[in-house]
């Protein structure tokens, strides 16, 4: 695996160390996740590197500057295979992975998705659903002045 794990420096050591006791898997310096019937220590709080992949995932977007600063390669925690090939397909994950903060919430369905352009309201999934929607309100408006100006279909 030729990834490099990312390193923090003093300041961001400590701040994770701070949020480590926001995770649900530390207890009193053990971490429950890897107790195989004896206590293991929590190795995210004696590491100056990021290593536990739950405290990447569900901890360390608690603190944004801490995350910001860490992931900002967040590429090298990955398989570059996997960011290639398979996130692509599901846009959904790639957001949620890779693009924090340039990810939308969709305003039908409240889902996350990456946006294609800045004016992107709907994820994929509800952007053909309210095109079809608009479609029809807008084809209903204008066959609607047709007929209000009295015109009508020839027999």
């Amino acid at each position: 695996m030729g990834a490099k794990t990312p390193y923090m420096d003093y300041r961001q050591y400590r701040a994770a160390c701070r949020l480590v006791h926001e995770c649900c898997n530390y207890d009193n310096g053990n971490c429950i996740l890897l107790d195989n019937g004896e206590p293991c220590v929590c190795v995210q709080s004696i590491s100056y590197s990021l290593l536990c992949r739950w405290f990447i995932a569900a901890v360390l977007p608690l603190d944004g500057k801490l995350e910001a600063a860490l992931l900002h390669r967040a590429y090298s925690l990955l398989c570059r295979w996997f960011i290639a090939a398979v996130l692509p397909l599901d846009g959904k994950l790639e957001a949620a992975l890779l693009h924090r903060a340039d990810r939308k919430r969709c305003t039908e369905c409240g889902g996350y998705f990456l946006p294609k352009s800045n004016r992107g309201k709907y994820c994929p999934d509800c952007a053909g659903r309210m095109k079809r929607i608009r479609a029809t309100q807008r084809k209903r408006k204008q066959r609607d002045k047709c007929h209000a100006l009295g015109y009508s279909k020839p027999p």
